[in-house]
């Protein structure tokens, strides 16, 4: 029986694979009604089970609907390969070459170590350097990579401190050892009981400050982890191109609200949700350093402290600046066009007055998108050199005359970005807009929203914050980008139907997929600081869950206030007023 059960577990993926369409077959008898809402049903479904079960890569199964949908009569073939290459694709493709160039020049490295070397060692500053450090990278470049790369760096800062701590503790005790021992010759006659005892009971002082001493410092190993993993989550919902969710969110919204004049792009993301992302940091430092540092401000925030071992630390992370030399040619281009590429998302419509697309290029439509700008400005990656130029170009040795001269090379070469570009986003953020396209295009979009709208006696705001605890709990046992792929169309047909703004629970849902704090499998971030072997899975739950009450809080919070005047969410628009599209 074991061996048995053991065979169909190894074979568990084929079984799912096979097993599921069979088993949800006779959904769309049971359900009944017109037959292409019921087919546009099934493959949601399957879809749907799919990635939550990853049987099969999470890509190929965004591949499904190129499959299913013109064989099953829903779209034709060309429509759905359409939506594999949209404007949030190219915007999420050039985003990630930024990011790329960011991380092949060690850019993001010694931003980082800068901020730390500013904020220094004490505990509590420290977390909150690492977390700042960690959330701004975030923003710019994949949660991922700045949680490995920032990491070692805070394993390396608390060992060095560790190590400092022990050593002064040694020279204590060798110290009161000599001064015991140069108080006489020798132990007088009839105390020698005595003699051992005091040697006994320096001993366990000895033993009990090791104890005490690897005991806090795997405390603060546990919240430096949590914080780094943590930051890297909550920094990436500030941008539109922090994570991918977020342009998930875009996609749709302009995929099924045409006319929504361009309601979410880079500037308006940004004014919503960084602000929430600071108030979120906060809040989790504070839950952080009440976990793992405590309460006592003066030995968190070292308060008329002078440690040898935090001059030690500090000289860690001075070294590993040191190394990163100065700042080269290459380095210099790549940050002047990255704030370049800031400045124009942040003035290509800025929304309190005419920005320079508007002026210039989008008149009467809108041909430039924040895509344009970030294809512009990530082609000049392949088109600037690497070093300065200079006359009969560069050799390997320049001592060499021998050695045939070259032109020097690009910022970013072809082969860089082939190893270093998740290829497979792309093809899981087409099948995601293919699916919402199929449920316009199929009428299931129209059946969703009249079977929910009994949710109109509701008030907006309770509506709002369960659904943001069902996204919350779902993503921690799926991919953030599966969750708001699937849950999106279903939840702007529940708005249309109920005449409630589509954003007003589109947009906290899509942040709350990111809130994956509880479980190491939730996230790559999560997973990375698992790794490291200090945490168990009950660390990550305790602090993870609370985090997550305070995020659905405060976005909650964000929405009702700054959120409702921004986009304003209290009126149903004009362009929310749309009609299912129905083809013969």
């Amino acid at each position: 029986m074991v061996v048995c059960l053991t065979g169909l577990w190894r074979y568990r993926n084929y079984l799912i694979i096979f097993l599921i369409p069979l088993l949800i077959l006779p959904l769309p008898l049971i359900v009944g009604g017109p037959v292409r809402e019921a087919s546009c049903g099934f493959v949601i479904i399957l879809m749907a089970l799919y990635w939550c079960t990853e049987c099969m890569p999470l890509a190929v199964t965004g591949l499904l609907p190129v499959i299913l949908f013109p064989m099953m009569g829903i779209m034709e073939s060309s429509e759905v390969c359409n939506q594999y290459m949209k404007d949030s694709n190219m915007l999420f493709v050039g985003g990630l070459l930024v990011a790329i160039a960011v991380e092949y020049w060690n850019l993001h490295k010694r931003i980082a170590l800068r901020v730390l070397l500013l904020v220094g060692v004490r505990p509590a500053l420290l977390m909150m350097g690492f977390m700042g450090t960690t959330a701004f990278l975030s923003m710019w470049i994949s949660n991922t990579a700045s949680t490995a790369m920032m990491l070692p760096i805070a394993n390396a800062v608390l060992k060095q401190l560790c190590d400092t701590e022990a050593q002064a503790e040694e020279r204590e005790m060798d110290l009161m050892a000599i001064r015991g021992a140069g108080t006489g010759t020798g132990v007088p006659k009839g105390q020698e009981n005595q003699a051992f005892e005091m040697g006994d009971k320096e001993k366990s002082i000895t033993i009990g400050r090791r104890l005490k001493r690897e005991a806090k410092y795997l405390n603060l190993d546990k919240g430096m982890s949590l914080s780094v993993c943590y930051a890297a989550s909550i920094g990436g919902t500030a941008t539109l191109t922090g994570t991918t969710p977020n342009l998930i969110l875009k996609g749709q919204v302009d995929e099924l609200f045409p006319g929504n004049e361009d309601i979410i792009n880079f500037a308006s993301w940004f004014g919503f949700s960084f602000p929430n992302m600071v108030l979120m940091l906060i809040i989790s430092w504070l839950w952080l350093q009440f976990m793992y540092l405590g309460c006592n401000m003066k030995k968190s925030f070292g308060c008329g402290m002078n440690k040898d071992g935090d001059k030690e630390a500090y000289g860690v992370m001075k070294n590993e600046y040191k190394k990163l030399g100065s700042m080269c040619f290459a380095e210099g281009c790549v940050l002047v066009l990255f704030v370049l590429l800031v400045l124009l998302w942040f003035t290509r419509e800025p929304g309190f007055m005419p920005g320079w697309a508007t002026v210039l290029f989008n008149k009467d439509r809108p041909y430039v998108t924040d895509g344009t700008v970030v294809i512009l400005m990530s082609t000049l990656f392949f088109m600037i050199p690497a070093q300065l130029p200079r006359c009969g170009g560069y050799s390997e040795d320049d001592l060499d005359r021998d050695t045939p001269l070259k032109a020097p090379p690009t910022l970013l070469n072809w082969d860089v970005v082939q190893e270093k570009m998740p290829w497979n986003i792309l093809l899981l953020l087409g099948g995601g807009f293919a699916l919402a396209r199929g449920s316009e295009v199929s009428g299931l979009s129209q059946w969703l929203g009249e079977s929910l709208a009994p949710l109109q006696s509701i008030p907006p705001f309770a509506i709002s914050f369960r659904l943001c605890l069902l996204t919350a709990t779902f993503t921690e046992c799926s991919s953030n980008v599966a969750t708001t792929t699937l849950f999106l169309p279903i939840l702007a047909s529940m708005a249309i139907a109920i005449k409630l703004h589509p954003l007003y629970v589109m947009l906290p849902c899509t942040i709350c997929a990111s809130l994956a704090f509880m479980l190491p499998v939730a996230t790559p971030p999560n997973a990375i600081a698992f790794s490291y072997g200090n945490l168990k899975v009950m660390d990550m739950a305790k602090a993870g869950f609370v985090l997550n009450i305070v995020g659905v809080i405060t976005i909650n919070i964000a929405l009702n206030t700054w959120g409702a005047a921004m986009f304003n969410l209290n009126t149903f628009p004009d362009w929310a007023n749309v009609t299912t599209i129905h083809t013969p």
